[in-house]
């Protein structure tokens, strides 16, 4: 007879004890998404616009996945640092990023020496929301349309500025290509927020800024502030009586803000499929919609895909501007 594996006996000893229930049965993690909250990171401070989309965003999708959904904010160097933190976070869909588009194009394109790599790193979901950006007067100029903005900016030259959230933001990059587009020569002023920089019209020591819609119109609507346009390719809904840039013939004049839904690389397609599937339903909703349209921006929902193709984009395009302008890294 064959002599008995040495293992056997050990085998048979757990086995016993599991029947007794003394050593409980081994068991696999539960399926995604049972097993724990999902955290949703937000590399912006609390009260901003991705924090208030994130959370409007977080209510419905932790209803659909039947599992809580938990926004973290983690701010700091211009939404860099919870960028990183997402890209670098286990690939289990556990982990999540809303973000806008600043640590998504611009900064690798500023700051080749970041942790992280957009295109590598994270796994787009969807596009979540976009918004056009405002022109905005100072309260020191007493131009009554663009046209005569610019006939004006262009006589005093780089004695008249404008202001930016920072360098190579939306607000700043929307600027350079307009100041391009119009032969201007404003000064660039970089501000820590747009409320800053919406001081800062008020009290004319600013004279122009393109600013999210958000902040600007309810200074507008005061009448404290004046609009000149909006820089989509199309007039917007919510922005109905302001022209676009193109309208006034800057043809092909576009800067849109955005904010997106990520995971980190390797994240199973499963989960990035289910949480696509949701993101777009939940932007098809009147409730998401209507959250969104208080800010100025509407919802969008996209594949996967759609996203990717819009980093790339935005990437060749802003990378042109930044050229041109010889825009650097603070």
């Amino acid at each position: 007879m064959a002599p008995a594996p040495r293992n056997c006996g050990s085998r048979r000893l757990l086995l016993a004890l599991a029947a007794s229930g003394l050593v409980p049965p081994l068991r696999a993690e539960p399926a995604w998404p049972a097993a724990r909250p999902i955290k949703l990171i937000v590399p912006f401070p609390a009260g901003s616009s991705p924090d208030l989309v994130a959370r409007w965003l977080a209510e419905p999708l932790a209803a659909a996945l039947g599992q809580t959904v938990l926004v973290e904010n983690r701010p700091g160097a211009g939404g860099n640092i919870g960028t990183a933190l997402a890209a670098q976070a286990a690939p289990d869909g556990y982990a999540l990023l809303l973000t806008i588009q600043g640590p998504l194009v611009t900064a690798p394109l500023l700051n080749p020496k970041l942790p992280y790599d957009p295109l590598r790193d994270l796994r787009p979901i969807g596009l979540v929301a976009s918004s056009p950006n405002v022109l905005v007067l100072g309260s020191g100029v007493n131009a009554r349309d663009c046209a005569e903005f610019v006939r004006q900016a262009r006589v005093q030259g780089v004695a008249w500025n404008y202001g930016s959230v920072g360098n190579g933001s939306a607000s700043h990059l929307a600027m350079e290509s307009f100041k391009a587009r119009a032969g201007l020569a404003l000064t660039h002023v970089p501000y820590a927020g747009f409320p800053q920089v919406t001081n800062a019209l008020l009290s004319g020591e600013l004279h122009a800024a393109f600013m999210v819609p958000g902040l600007a119109m309810a200074q507008v609507r005061a009448g404290k502030l004046k609009a000149l346009a909006v820089s989509s390719l199309g007039r917007v809904a919510a922005l109905a009586d302001l022209p676009t840039l193109v309208e006034l013939g800057y043809p092909g004049f576009e800067a849109i803000s955005w904010q997106a839904l990520l995971a980190p690389a390797r994240t199973p397609s499963v989960v990035v499929e289910r949480l696509s599937a949701e993101l777009l339903r939940i932007c098809r909703s009147d409730a998401f919609r209507a959250k969104l349209l208080g800010l100025y921006f509407s919802a969008q929902g996209t594949a996967p895909e759609g996203l990717l193709n819009l980093m790339r984009a935005d990437r060749l395009h802003w990378a042109q501007v930044i050229k041109m302008a010889q825009v650097k890294a603070e």
